[in-house]
């Protein structure tokens, strides 16, 4: 009688994907090096084998979760909205603040954000997580300087701003946020702090274009 396989291995493409949508979500919940194989594996139904076949350890597992799971969340939340940012680049970024406030719950508040969990916890003893998170970082990065220079190139952000510098800062208060919402399990800690990015970024405006948009999207 011949052995009876998951019908997720059949597939080799789904079942990388399945083990790494479980990997995320273990990883995202108790932290990497707390993360355990088998509860992947419980939560997918598949084997050793099938995950060893297509990760070679659990370390080349926790570089393609950044790679092929927290890379793609980032550029789809943060990124991608920005390139039809049109005539109003401040705007953009900010309904990219109002979108993502939207979709937190209690459970993303007590977990974190995946990224800058992994940064905390794996940047300081390993430098190859620490190289694949900072791509991801200074992606996000660049494409926020680019998104603000254009718009000062075309006269719909402040001119004297240093579009570097700002996406660094931007980048940082909202990690920051959702790192000081987290350590004090407070989803209104989140809303209040997310209010006042959306108030740093209204004065990134020239003054002509600035506007007195409600921020209720935000809470």
């Amino acid at each position: 009688m011949g052995v009876t396989r998951h019908p997720l291995e059949e597939n080799p493409d789904r079942t990388r994907e399945a083990l790494l949508r479980a990997a995320y979500a273990e990883i995202h919940r108790h932290g990497f090096q707390a993360a355990s194989l088998s509860r992947i594996l419980r939560r997918t139904g598949l084997t050793k084998g099938a995950l060893y076949h297509h990760f070679k350890n659990k370390h080349a597992l926790g570089l393609a979760v950044i790679d092929e799971v927290i890379a793609p969340l980032v550029e789809a939340q943060w990124i991608d909205p920005l390139k039809a940012s049109g005539d109003d680049p401040i705007g953009a970024i900010q309904q990219c603040l109002y979108d993502a406030a939207r979709g937190y719950d209690g459970d993303d508040v007590r977990l974190g954000c995946p990224l800058n969990n992994l940064a905390q916890e794996m940047s300081p003893i390993d430098e190859e997580f620490r190289l694949h998170l900072e791509a991801v970082f200074q992606h996000w990065r660049d494409s926020l300087a680019e998104v603000l220079a254009q718009g000062a190139r075309e006269g719909r952000v402040a001119a004297d701003i240093v579009p570097d510098a700002t996406a660094v800062f931007l980048v940082a208060a909202l990690e920051g946020c959702v790192g000081m919402a987290k350590n004090a399990g407070d989803p209104d800690l989140l809303r209040r702090c997310g209010r006042g990015v959306l108030d740093y970024l209204e004065r990134l405006r020239p003054k002509p274009f600035r506007t007195s948009r409600d921020d209720s999207g935000a809470s």
